[in-house]
């Protein structure tokens, strides 16, 4: 009958366990790393240098996670709602302006505070937008 090998040198044969040199402590090491020890260890990443693209990496993004999403959202056209809505009470303001009649001003300054309302909710505080009022508005109107 055929004695089986220990566990320690079935692991040591599929380079799991390993032994470190300087202090013949055993450590686990999974078959990747142990490939890539070797190949440093062979040298196959000592001339690497110029070979590839370099990457460029903003320094100003690294360690601030809202200006990396801020730019990839910018980068791929991508609108928080609240700016969205940002646009269309502007449109709706300008849209206003032409208005001569109480109907057609009731009407888009109602629709303006109901998006000033959602858009508050939505936004920074530093964003924030104020309501129109009705009562300024129709002041002109005959």
């Amino acid at each position: 009958m055929k004695k089986k090998p220990s566990l320690e040198k079935e692991l040591q044969k599929r380079e799991i366990l390993m032994k470190d040199e300087q202090t013949n402590d055993l450590y686990f090491e999974d078959h990747i790393t142990s490939i890539v020890k070797r190949a440093q260890q062979e040298g196959m990443f000592d001339n690497l240098e110029g070979m590839g693209k370099p990457l460029v990496i903003d320094e100003d993004l690294i360690y601030n996670p809202e200006k990396r999403l801020n730019k990839l959202m910018k980068d791929n056209n991508i609108l928080p709602n609240w700016v969205k809505l940002g646009k269309e009470i502007d449109e709706l303001k300008e849209e206003l302006k032409m208005y001569e009649t109480k109907y057609n001003i009731v009407n888009t300054v109602e629709k303006i505070n109901k998006k000033v309302v959602e858009h508050n909710f939505s936004c920074p505080p530093t964003a924030q937008r104020s309501k129109i009022n009705i009562d300024d508005m129709l002041k002109n109107v005959k």
